[in-house]
C-alpha cells in the first residue's frame, strides 16, 4: 500500500481519494465541465475512471489528490500527478468543481503539488497535456511559468504539451513568488505585499 501524503496550503488540505469523495467526481465527470478531459462520461466510465485513480498511486507511487477546504473539509476539486498508460512524460494535472471554478484553487493546488513532486518526490520536471480549446487550463499553465512545448510527444496528437519550469528554475524566482502573491490575492482581494509598491 502506498503511503500518500497529506498536503497543505493556506486554504486547502490535499488528501488521498476515498470511496466517499465518489459523488462529486461523478457529478463533475457527468457535466460539460470534463469535456476537455474526455467526457462527459456515463456512469461506468466514471466509476471506472475513478477506480483508475485511486489505482495510479499503487501502480505510479503518485497520483491525484483530492482537493478539499481546510475550514469545512469539502471536496472542490483534484489535482496530482498523472501518468497511465501511453503517457509520454509524467504530467501535473487538476479539475476543480464546476460550482468552485474561478476561486484560485486550481492555481494553489496545483504550486503545491508541483512543490511536493520536485522538492520531495525528486521529480526534475512535469508537463501538462491539454486540450488546445481549453483556454482557462492554458492561462493556469501559463501562470505557473509553463510553456507551449511544441517537439514534445503527444498523448494521441489532439493535445498540446506545456512545459513546467525545472525545480531550479523556480527555487526563490520572480516567477515563485508572484504566484505566492496571487494566491495571496485570492485570499484577500485587499492583500498588500510587503515592501512593493502597489500603485
Amino acid at each position: 500500500m502506498t503511503d500518500i501524503p497529506v498536503l497543505s496550503t493556506h486554504r486547502l488540505e490535499l488528501r488521498a481519494p476515498e470511496p466517499q469523495d465518489y459523488p462529486d467526481f461523478k457529478a463533475t465527470f457527468a457535466s460539460y465541465r470534463s469535456r476537455f478531459m474526455g467526457g462527459p462520461l456515463n456512469p461506468y466510465e466514471t466509476w471506472m475512471l475513478y477506480a483508475a485513480e485511486i489505482g495510479h498511486w499503487q501502480i505510479r507511487g503518485f497520483g491525484m489528490w483530492m482537493v478539499h477546504l481546510r475550514e469545512t473539509g469539502e471536496t472542490v476539486g483534484m489535482a496530482g500527478g498523472w501518468q497511465p498508460a501511453k503517457w509520454p512524460e509524467r504530467e501535473i494535472a487538476w479539475i476543480i468543481w464546476p460550482d468552485r471554478a474561478g476561486r484560485g484553487y486550481a492555481l494553489e493546488a496545483t504550486a503545491r503539488v508541483r512543490r511536493h513532486l520536485y522538492e520531495d518526490r525528486g521529480w526534475d520536471g512535469a508537463v501538462s497535456y491539454l486540450d488546445p480549446k481549453d483556454l482557462d487550463s492554458i492561462r493556469l499553465c501559463e501562470r505557473l511559468g509553463a510553456k507551449k512545448d511544441h517537439s514534445a510527444s503527444s498523448v494521441d496528437g489532439h493535445d498540446v504539451c506545456y512545459r513546467h519550469p525545472e525545480p531550479a528554475a523556480l527555487k526563490g524566482s520572480q516567477l515563485a513568488h508572484g504566484i505566492e502573491m496571487e494566491i495571496q490575492n485570492y485570499i484577500d482581494p485587499l492583500f498588500k505585499p510587503k515592501g512593493w509598491a502597489i500603485d
